[in-house]
């Protein structure tokens, strides 16, 4: 198509004519090449401890230079971080976004080494709509012996971000639930592509998944048997972390997940893996 090109990303495949925007919002045509707009635009940054990436098992008790932009290719109606993700007030962040080159952003996580900082973890909105800056940036932590970490929902084709996985050393991968239904109809995303992402993810680095608990959509004990069994046949090692959900952004139709209904899908969960904590009790 004259003036377009298709964008390799995820699932979607956009054909994204010059100029305009595929559905995350983020990745545009430019000279007939697709490429993030939202390249080093960084919306938030914090020294956070690396427990709350989530990553328990991945160097505790330090910390991690955290930052994100804005966009995602999920329409998750429970985002907590909708104001930099795919409500409307992101409009408004794009224009407070403040670039930040690879070697800026590198030179602060060297810096803050001394605050027990061990790198840097793309986060707060979803880092793989921008896999080149976060690529061109671990190639310049590596080679400063700092560690790159992506919290991610992990709807990204293999083919076309293959690359980050010499470079990224750990991540916390959402699989948000375990059917097709709950993924498509309620997320807008493709749960095959994300297993996918997770098999291949735990050939090359450290990895943890998160799910987080709606009630009445993938709260069921027969489902998280399920996708904590999957996650078994990987490695029953890997750790899983199963979060309480609160009423936010267009999901305020329901309670908060019962912290009771998050200890007993632990049980649940524990049949099978070794690490399963819990989230925002």
């Amino acid at each position: 198509m004259s003036g377009s090109a298709v964008c390799g990303v995820c699932y979607r495949h956009c054909v994204i004519k010059e100029g305009e925007y595929g559905f995350c919002g983020v990745r545009t045509t430019k000279d007939g090449k697709v490429v993030p707009a939202n390249y080093g635009q960084i919306t938030s940054m914090a020294l956070d401890p690396i427990e709350k990436k989530p990553l328990n098992r991945f160097y505790p008790g330090s910390f991690i230079v955290s930052v994100g932009s804005y966009g995602c290719n999920l329409r998750c109606p429970f985002c907590q971080n909708y104001e930099i993700s795919w409500g409307d007030e992101v409009n408004l962040v794009k224009k407070e976004a403040e670039y930040v080159s690879p070697e800026e952003l590198a030179r602060i996580a060297k810096e803050q080494v001394k605050n027990k900082n061990i790198g840097v973890a793309f986060t707060y909105n979803e880092p793989l709509i921008a896999y080149e800056y976060v690529l061109d940036t671990a190639k310049l932590l590596k080679n400063d012996g700092l560690k790159t970490v992506l919290v991610t929902n992990g709807m990204a084709d293999i083919a076309t971000v293959k690359e980050l996985f010499e470079y990224v050393d750990a991540m916390n991968i959402d699989l948000k639930g375990f059917t097709d239904n709950y993924y498509r109809d309620l997320l807008k995303g493709d749960r095959q592509m994300v297993m996918n992402f997770i098999k291949e993810a735990v050939k090359h680095c450290h990895v943890e998944l998160t799910t987080l608990i709606i009630p009445g959509e993938n709260d069921s004990e027969d489902e998280i048997d399920k996708l904590s069994f999957w996650i078994s046949e990987l490695d029953p090692e890997i750790p899983l972390h199963i979060s309480r959900f609160f009423p936010r952004f267009h999901m305020t139709d329901r309670n908060a997940t019962s912290v009771e209904k998050i200890y007993r899908l632990k049980e649940v969960a524990n049949r099978h893996l070794k690490y399963v904590y819990t989230g925002n009790c």
